[in-house]
């Protein structure tokens, strides 16, 4: 296990990047602890594959350092990195038995026979195939198969990180959520670094314990689930983490509060040169924090969703949509609707990021 450092790092698929656009990977700086779990997050093509393959040597940076243990590996062979991959689609051999596919690594590194056997029946036990170790790998279903990947990686004690790139893709949704559950369970018993690249939110927020938020080839945001839901830094981490995502209204700032549509918000930021020179200033609250008041200012409903548990109430104010969550018990009133935003969970964004200062921060 090691605890990874990126430094600097840049990559780019073109001989001679010029512009930002020509940047697959912009500077990026991260670091991971030893035995920690986590996820890089963030939409198709904004550079997580990328960045995961040049952890694993896979990929050479353009520019920037990869360290293990502060020992720099940017030069390395995957090989010579120790570092396990479990791809979208299990990686497997499909004429081997389930024991001999787990064996395979340990074999191949001329491990005696007898901690061979201790060794894959231990691993099996924690990813639940004991009881499937002598059928062949092409009768098991995909859910099986990507155990098996994992349980590749696991198998070995020379590991310093465990990386998956989207590895519950092929899985059934209803097997989803127990696998996930199952490697959970697993970072806890091996206490190994493990680093999941995934697009879905769901998968991240409920696997790791620090996620790092991909955009357009940079890191946005690094935090705790509750960090990025409740103090997002940056007005896509705000879009992208919630269902449905945070609100994003033009705002403007004057020494009284934030104005949004005529109306003032009760506030504190700062009306510095920062907001005056700004090319754009938003405000973002999430729908949980909108709430009905008498004490607060007038819009229409538009539409209300029903999904059970609670609604989706669509506002309108100014031409402008603000969503919000309505409790199965809440009141909707029927006419003269007025809402306020929570202001200890109210942000202000200066050109997408958000402002130092505000209130709640």
């Amino acid at each position: 296990m090691a605890r990874i450092t990126l430094e600097r790092l840049r990559y780019s698929y073109l001989a001679d990047p010029a512009a930002d656009a020509d940047w697959a990977l912009r500077r990026i700086d991260v670091e991971w602890a030893d035995g920690g779990a986590y996820a890089l997050l963030g939409p198709s093509g904004c550079g997580k594959t990328t960045l995961l393959n040049i952890v694993s040597g896979l990929l050479r940076p353009t520019r920037g350092r990869v360290l293990f243990d502060a020992a720099d590996v940017t030069g390395l062979d995957p090989a010579d990195r120790h570092v396990a991959q479990v791809f979208q689609f299990p990686v497997i051999y499909d004429t081997m038995t389930v024991y001999g596919n787990l064996a395979f690594p340990l074999r191949n590194r001329g491990m005696a026979a007898d901690a061979v056997d201790a060794r894959v029946r231990e691993v099996a036990a924690m990813l639940d195939l004991d009881g499937k170790l002598a059928r062949r790998a092409s009768r098991l279903g995909a859910d099986d198969k990507q155990k098996i990947s994992l349980g590749r990686g696991l198998v070995r004690s020379d590991v310093n990180v465990i990386m998956f790139d989207e590895p519950l893709t092929v899985i059934d949704p209803q097997m989803k959520w127990v696998l996930r559950s199952k490697l959970k369970e697993i970072h806890r018993q091996s206490g190994i670094t493990m680093i999941y690249v995934t697009h879905d939110q769901t998968e991240a927020l409920t696997f790791a314990d620090t996620v790092v938020v991909m955009y357009e080839g940079a890191v946005v945001q690094i935090g705790t689930p509750v960090e990025l839901f409740e103090k997002p830094k940056h007005t896509f981490v705000g879009h992208f983490i919630g269902s449905p995502g945070m609100n994003v209204l033009p705002c403007g700032i004057d020494a009284g509060g934030v104005i949004f549509d005529g109306e003032r918000i009760p506030l504190d930021v700062s009306t510095g040169r920062a907001a005056q020179e700004a090319a754009s200033l938003e405000l973002g609250v999430r729908p949980e924090f909108v709430r009905f008041s008498d004490d607060g200012f007038a819009v229409e409903i538009a539409k209300v969703d029903d999904l059970g548990r609670h609604r989706i109430v669509d506002l309108r104010r100014g031409g402008h949509v603000i969503r919000m969550l309505a409790g199965e018990d809440d009141a909707i009133p029927s006419e003269n609707p007025r809402i306020r935003f929570d202001p200890a969970y109210t942000r202000v964004y200066r050109d997408g990021w958000m402002m130092a200062g505000e209130s709640g921060r």
